[in-house]
């Protein structure tokens, strides 16, 4: 196990009502707040004109139309309007897109050119605006990490960028605000977040304690995931998964270990260039890359998994074994209504070429769990067709 530094200072508020809490929190950083969110759900569900009534001691600037992978064009929008304004703080009310585009307007409002430089590496994250979170959909985690990735339609890339300084400062997680996510998201957002814990799963260093809680929050995403799409508002499984979905990227399960992703930097690509559902996408790449990665080196963690997650015993032969967690794995994401190929999508393979070379050179897949060149990641994405 890898020495590690961990450290999480984002003051969670779980639980019904714990909105409330909100605007105490929030005058500690001033009083003109950016509110950001996407499409408009939170007004038809009611929680705009929640949220708006708590904060009517602040002065509040408005930044809507969040796209469900945040693009560029609209980072540079919300910094516009925080360099005009003198926003404080920026408080996003929404899942993984609304936060990751507001973490990039942090950081962009305290930079005097377009905001990708700070995603390319051409400019530098020397400082960022305080954000909070509305949480609204259990999926990418991004309400306790420091990391955002932002779309560029212009030239079909899709990026990641980090800093301690994007850190929420405070995430109101309330389950009774994901009652209202569609089947499709509240499905997607699981993929997302079971992906997230696999990815780090994965990894040739021993970690016995990150592992173990691994595998316990992949058997709480698999056990609630069915119950909060047959019944909504089902306050214990929105529970248990809006905190699945936290804990699965806060870098508690990546203590002592590589954590080098493999599937999420060959799914950016896919949706850059077709705009589809992040965890739509990771559910059919998913299960293919471990069916294109299972080998004598990889077959024993494999076992473990098919074990420790699935529940499945009785298999002498370790690569039946193995087989049968991959099926599981490709069967449960069919089960809550997802996608098991590309064509799904109306995807063929005519960018494979160009869409797996970016994704080795941004993902660095050489260095991953298993190292992967080019030809594997176009063998892969064949392989979901």
């Amino acid at each position: 196990m890898k020495s590690f530094e961990f450290y999480v200072p984002c003051d969670v508020l779980f639980g019904a009502g714990k909105e409330e809490e909100l605007p105490a929190k929030l005058a500690a950083y001033g009083k003109k707040v950016l509110l950001t969110y996407g499409g408009g759900s939170i007004k038809k569900s009611g929680l705009y004109d929640k949220i708006i009534g708590m904060l009517k001691d602040f002065e509040v600037f408005e930044l809507d139309g969040v796209e469900p992978n945040p693009r560029v064009t609209t980072v540079n929008k919300g910094a516009e309007i925080c360099k005009k304004e003198g926003i404080d703080m920026i408080l996003a009310v929404g899942g993984g897109s609304t936060i990751d585009c507001s973490k990039a307007i942090a950081a962009a409002a305290f930079y005097d050119g377009d905001a990708w430089d700070l995603l390319t590496g051409k400019g530098q994250i020397t400082k960022a605006l305080p954000v909070a979170v509305v949480l609204t959909i259990a999926a990418t985690g991004s309400e306790m990490d420091c990391a955002a990735v932002i779309s560029n339609m212009e030239t079909n890339e899709k990026l990641l960028m980090g800093h301690p300084l994007l850190l929420p400062k405070v995430a109101v997680l309330n389950p009774e605000n994901t009652y209202s996510v569609p089947p499709y998201q509240t499905a997607s957002g699981s993929a997302d977040m079971m992906s997230h814990v696999i990815e780090s799963y994965f990894d040739r260093e021993p970690a016995f304690v990150p592992d173990a809680i691994s595998e316990g929050l992949l058997r709480a995403a698999i056990k609630y995931t069915p119950i909060a799409l047959e019944d909504p508002e089902n306050y214990e499984a929105r529970a248990q998964l809006l905190w699945t979905s936290s804990l699965a990227l806060n870098g508690l399960v990546t203590t002592g270990k590589n954590f080098m992703w493999s599937c999420h930097y060959i799914e950016h690509e896919l949706s850059a260039h077709y705009d589809i559902t992040h965890g739509a996408g990771l559910a059919v790449l998913t299960p293919k890359w471990m069916r294109y990665i299972l080998s004598e080196d990889t077959v024993d963690k494999f076992c473990d998994y098919a074990v420790n997650v699935w529940g499945i015993a009785g298999e002498e032969d370790r690569f039946a074994l193995a087989n049968k967690g991959i099926d599981a794995t490709e069967a449960f994401f069919r089960r809550i209504g997802l996608p098991s190929s590309l064509k799904e999508f109306g995807i063929d393979d005519a960018k494979f070429p160009q869409m797996a070379a970016k994704a080795v050179q941004v993902g660095c897949l050489g260095q991953a769990y298993v190292p992967l060149k080019e030809e594997d990641v176009v063998k892969i994405l064949n392989m979901c067709l």
